[in-house]
């Protein structure tokens, strides 16, 4: 059963900085690297209903490739360098089809 992986945030930069554009470029090039990420896409917010702009969207074929992301280096190493100090709120969710 497919996982479909969400994260939607706001980063403490400006909005259109060079700033903003090095974490989405990088967490782009790093996170699809990892083996078993499919799908994945960077989307802007464009409600005014939410203060979160931006999203990760990705799938994995089961809870093992998922599981195999959230522990590999390149995952661990994005979310302590790039995420946690650049990342002001954030909102995660994975879903299963029924």
């Amino acid at each position: 059963m497919s996982i479909q992986h969400t994260v939607v945030f706001r980063l403490v930069h400006e909005a259109g900085s060079d700033a903003e554009r090095d974490f989405l470029d990088t967490a782009d090039a790093t996170l699809t690297a990892v083996p078993g990420v499919t799908q994945f896409t960077i989307n802007r917010q464009v409600s005014p209903k939410s203060d979160l702009t931006w999203q990760f969207f990705m799938v994995f074929a089961d809870q093992d490739t998922y599981e195999g992301y959230n522990n590999h280096p390149a995952h661990v190493g994005f979310v302590a360098t790039r995420w946690e100090p650049e990342v002001a709120a954030f909102q995660e969710y994975d879903f299963v089809t029924l």
